[in-house]
């Protein structure tokens, strides 16, 4: 997320192609879609007739003697026709609320599945809480724009065109009179659509930031509490609610415009319809007339909850059209370049080879500068060097996170790049520094990697990563749910990913700084879990402890992205190089500490 001081952003890019976006989802709903649009036009239509029904009975109460059976007749034909009206409408809200539904379900799954497919530096430029707002607040904000502002379009849609025609029927000179109120109207509306666009644009934005910024927050609120870094934390949430606040006060303020404008408009000509109306009917001397006064000025009435309702709809559409662009960049973001190699080894014996490999997270900024290495099938590597030397980086590379700039990277002799990504990641088992469990229970967590695994090969597997006896004193065992206040230790967590890489049984592994931080017995506990796991394989070990590497077959000693040596422990320490320096550097500081 960029600093809350620079973020900046513009109007909305392309309107109709977000209006395009959110309503080419129908197409595959478009019978159901058809269909409750039919249902609420004709529902609207029943709605229209009712008034003019409502004026043929007042004339036949206005004429003396009255005629019972007509006025009951038309009395039926109202209730019959509000009946429909409302059963229409209930079946039309029916189908749209299940075809919303259906649409936030399909873009959620999308978003899902565009996780999945998108290359790991998306997400080091992108905060988790703005993708979760996409998913969440975005997608819900096009489903209820679908639920409810295009069955009301199309029943407001319809009133404008029906309603003047039912009163072209009574009067063609009162008409034309009340329908000043369209262009007054609609005019009105564009000029408010067209300032608030942008503030809505920023309100879905400030929105994701706003989410990035809890997540991040109160994922670390140990670490927040250990820093006091509260009050730094609220201050920069403020910043961002407070623009937040800003947006949503100015699209709404914009928005609410609409409505109380539109019904002032139409109130002005509710009165001058009274006026009119009455001169022409002193002027025709027309007794009848007053009831086409008085149902004229009902479907007055009835003509201004559309054009209101249209200031609603368009109020909504803009949010959505923010929220559909929001997902439409999302959704349009390339994916991994799609594997078109699937060779395989058959009979794996895990010699790699790094073949003058170089690369950069950004083009023009190289971190591994022409790296070689061969580590023969069985050997143990341990890959050591200070901080940005480009350990974890060629992990990444090892395990197809990132793509090598130039080189190449041999398993078997054959290019991990002519391999699969699936399958080249799956030649790895991994026992990383965080220690990654998912809510579940232990057993779904150490069958992650191989759910085909019995319950034999999971307890021979937790016995050899030394976990199986904490786990039977766990109250539910191998079935407990582990959750983020689950009482379970840092060290004890890492024993139970090295059972879950056992249990995965992949012929290679890497370990990225497993024991970083765990105390001295848990780290004994460990590295015996880890030479159980790595016997017989060939593994890559990033460790910062020399100690725990003495027995390495080979130590790469990497500094600046390139291997300033590589050999065995005693052989690297009499040479008095840098592994000697950075090995003398660790000694003397347990020393010093131990002191």
């Amino acid at each position: 997320m960029p600093p809350f001081g620079k973020m900046s952003y513009s109007k909305s890019k392309d309107f109709k192609k977000a209006m395009f976006f959110l309503f080419k989802s129908l197409k595959a709903y478009r019978i159901l879609v058809i269909l409750s649009l039919l249902l609420s036009a004709v529902g609207t239509v029943l709605s229209i007739m009712g008034p003019y029904v409502l004026k043929l009975m007042m004339e036949e109460v206005v004429v003396l003697p009255f005629d019972f059976d007509a006025i009951t007749k038309y009395g039926i034909i109202l209730v019959v026709m509000y009946a429909f009206a409302f059963g229409f409408s209930y079946i039309q809200n029916f189908i749209m609320a299940k075809v919303a539904a259906k649409i936030s379900e399909k873009y959620r799954t999308q978003i899902t599945a565009k996780i999945n497919r998108l290359p790991l530096s998306y997400f080091d430029h992108n905060s988790y809480g703005d993708l979760l707002s996409r998913m969440t607040n975005d997608v819900d904000l096009i489903g209820q724009t679908l639920n409810n502002s295009l069955p009301s379009f199309i029943t407001s849609f319809t009133m404008i065109i029906g309603i003047p025609i039912m009163m072209f029927t009574i009067s063609w000179e009162l008409t034309l009179f009340s329908l000043i109120e369209i262009p007054l109207a609609l005019g009105f509306i564009g000029i408010i659509v067209k300032f608030s666009q942008k503030y809505f644009i920023k309100q879905q934005q400030y929105l994701g930031d706003i989410n990035g910024h809890i997540e991040e927050i109160y994922s670390a609120h140990n670490v927040v509490k250990a820093f006091n870094g509260e009050s730094k934390a609220l201050n920069e949430f403020d910043q961002i609610n407070t623009k937040l606040k800003t947006s949503a006060r100015k699209s709404q303020f914009l928005s609410a415009l609409m409505m109380p404008s539109i019904n002032f408009i139409g109130n002005l000509i509710y009165v001058g319809i009274c006026v009119f109306g009455a001169w022409l009917a002193i002027k025709n001397n027309d007794i009848l007339f007053v009831a086409s006064i008085i149902t004229f000025l009902t479907y007055i009435k009835l003509f201004n909850q559309p054009m209101a309702q249209l200031g609603t709809i368009f109020s909504t559409l803009q949010s959505s059209a923010a929220a559909s662009e929001r997902v439409m960049e999302f959704l349009a973001e390339p994916d991994e370049p799609v594997d078109t190699n699937n060779k395989t080894i058959k009979n794996i014996k895990g010699k790699v080879e790094f073949k003058n490999v170089s690369f950069g997270y950004e083009k023009d900024k190289t971190i591994i500068h022409n790296f070689s290495f061969t580590a023969l099938p069985g050997q143990k590597i341990a890959i050591v060097g200070p901080t940005g030397a480009g350990k974890t980086t060629l992990v990444n590379l090892l395990m197809r996170f990132y793509e090598v700039d130039s080189g190449e990277i041999l398993v078997d002799n054959v290019n991990i790049h002519d391999m699969t990504r699936s399958y080249a990641r799956n030649l790895f088992g991994m026992v990383l520094q965080d220690t990654w469990l998912f809510e579940g229970t232990i057993r779904d967590n150490l069958k992650f990697g191989n759910p085909s695994a019995t319950d034999e090969e999971m307890i021979e597997a937790c016995k050899m990563a030394n976990v199986h006896h904490f786990i039977t004193t766990l109250p539910g065992n191998y079935d407990m749910i582990l959750k983020e206040d689950s009482m379970v230790s840092q060290g004890q967590k890492q024993l139970l990913t090295i059972a879950r890489a056992m249990i995965q049984n992949s012929p290679m592994l890497i370990l990225d700084e497993a024991t970083s931080s765990v105390d001295t017995r848990t780290e004994v506990l460990i590295q015996t879990a880890m030479d159980r796991l790595t016997k017989g394989r060939t593994s890559f070990v990033i460790a910062h402890r020399l100690s725990t590497i003495r027995n390495a077959d080979q130590i790469i000693v990497m500094a600046n992205g390139e291997v300033v040596e590589h050999g065995k422990h005693d052989e690297l320490l009499a040479k008095g190089g840098f592994y000697a320096s950075l090995y003398s550097s660790q000694f003397d500081e347990n020393k010093e500490a131990k002191e």
